[in-house]
């Protein structure tokens, strides 16, 4: 498959999945989604891959969402249509990173924020550069009910995930990795050499030892409740764009709402 908005690459035993929209900070168009999933498919089914990297070209992991894409093409969706693409390209997707049979590794340099949150979240593992930060301001400047799928109390904390929704406030690499959220937090200039290390380190153990290690582990999660509130969020989400609030921060302009969103997130 010819790839448009995302770069395949193949280190060895690893399959490196980058956002390659850098021009637009990696924003997370319906064509970059469909392609990482496809790719992620294929690097799932391919046995001489043992490890998945998803990163980032450029300076930014990922800003989110294509918000200019969602006004210019799914405003008018029908609460049944936006019900559809949503769970197909962000439940769904998403999703398939956790349920990947192979470890994942999410590199993050830059702005991982709400959508690029999601994805980088859903992986096994983060490596951070020292200059990622990590946000989900969509509660407060959107008046939607966080992104797509909740995980955030599971890698950072129920505690830690309450404010950091509620406030929208950016959560720099040091403090993530403080948390939990973050596995190592390197120099820039060494994420990619860092992370191909550490998946290295990963390819060189028994591929099925891994993939057993790793259903038992997510098993663990899910008998937690894990994909069972994933789900019951997915449909609050929904509920939240059918709001009185949603609607009007709607018609104030979603120019502003990004404004405000990156003002929020700003340093």
């Amino acid at each position: 498959m010819a790839y448009t908005q995302i770069a395949v690459e193949r280190r060895g035993p690893v399959a490196w999945l980058s956002h390659n929209r850098p021009e637009m900070r990696n924003a997370e168009s319906s064509v970059l989604l469909d392609e990482l999933d496809a790719a992620l498919r294929e690097a799932s089914a391919d046995d001489a891959v043992r490890v998945i990297v998803i990163a980032g070209k450029g300076d930014h992991f990922s800003a989110g969402h294509d918000l200019k894409e969602g006004q210019a093409r799914r405003q008018a969706f029908t609460v049944e249509e936006r019900w559809a693409y949503e769970e197909r390209r962000y439940l769904e997707y998403s999703l398939r990173i956790w349920d990947c049979p192979k470890p994942t590794i999410a590199a993050v340099q830059g702005a991982c924020i709400a959508g690029g949150f999601m994805v980088a979240n859903m992986c096994d593992m983060i490596v951070a550069a020292e200059d990622a930060f990590f946000a989900d301001p969509v509660c407060k400047t959107l008046a939607a009910s966080a992104v797509e799928v909740l995980m955030h109390p599971y890698v950072m904390g129920l505690r830690a995930a309450k404010e950091f929704l509620f406030t929208g406030r950016r959560m720099d690499a040091a403090e993530a990795h403080r948390l939990g959220m973050v596995n190592r937090v390197v120099p820039r200039a060494t994420l990619e050499e860092a992370t191909q290390a550490l998946a290295e380190d990963i390819a060189s153990a028994p591929p099925f030892a891994i993939r057993l290690t790793k259903r038992s582990l997510n098993r663990a999660a899910d008998m937690q409740g894990f994909r069972d509130a994933i789900n019951a969020h997915f449909d609050t989400h929904q509920l939240a764009h059918v709001t009185e609030e949603f609607r009007k921060t709607r018609e104030a302009g979603l120019a502003a709402a990004i404004a405000r969103g990156k003002a929020q997130t700003a340093a």
